[in-house]
């Protein structure tokens, strides 16, 4: 794609720091295209097709920044009737998915799930919008992204988000422009909030 991955464009080159800045806008049209793109696979192909390993090396831009979800090569097929198939069809044992991004029930062989997929969307949403990766030297004792950004949501939502988000270089869309700042944290919030939902360990929102 001529926009390369999503993670040249979160944690870009020094020499390309300049030039890959995405605003507010681009990364929710982003977050909506990858939750397309996950829809499309878990309720609308002939079997759920379970990605396995989403995170923002595996999402690809094209011209116009729309989001591709690319690298199938660890994808499951799940079978609609699972009384039909072998339980190892399902299992999680050998799913070699990224460290901070594959759901945590995987590492104890539970089933592979569509939700498995909804937890490692939710943690490439709360990197989308705040530039930190999940595997994060200042994350110690099980504490972690998800906790992270719960804990300042309620008072601190702009000192966790990515600056280059509300650059204003980058505001000029009519869109961004009519939004004061009250509105632009309660979008933020929202969209928070969902990425929290969905990397909840358990219970987990199912909704893709």
């Amino acid at each position: 794609m001529s926009n390369g991955s999503l993670e040249t464009w979160l944690h870009p080159e020094d020499d390309l720091s300049q030039d890959r800045n995405l605003n507010l806008l681009q990364r929710i049209n982003i977050a909506i295209d990858i939750a397309s793109a996950l829809q499309y696979l878990h309720h609308q192909c002939q079997f759920p097709v379970i990605h396995c390993d989403l995170k923002p090396s595996n999402v690809l831009l094209d011209d116009d920044l729309t989001a591709h979800v690319s690298d199938f090569g660890p994808a499951k097929l799940l079978s609609r009737f699972r009384g039909e198939a072998y339980p190892s069809q399902f299992s999680s044992l050998g799913i070699k998915g990224t460290i901070g991004y594959i759901a945590p029930e995987y590492g104890m062989g539970s089933p592979v799930s569509t939700l498995g997929d909804v937890y490692s969307y939710g943690i490439l949403l709360l990197e989308l919008f705040t530039g930190r990766r999940p595997v994060n030297e200042a994350f110690k004792d099980n504490f972690n992204l998800h906790n992270f950004i719960k804990l300042a949501l309620l008072d601190e939502v702009l000192t966790i988000i990515n600056q280059s988000a509300l650059h204003e270089e980058d505001m000029k869309d009519a869109f961004l422009q009519d939004m004061n700042k009250e509105a632009m944290i309660d979008c933020l919030v929202s969209v928070l909030q969902i990425g929290i939902s969905c990397s909840a360990e358990n219970p987990r929102s199912g909704s893709t």
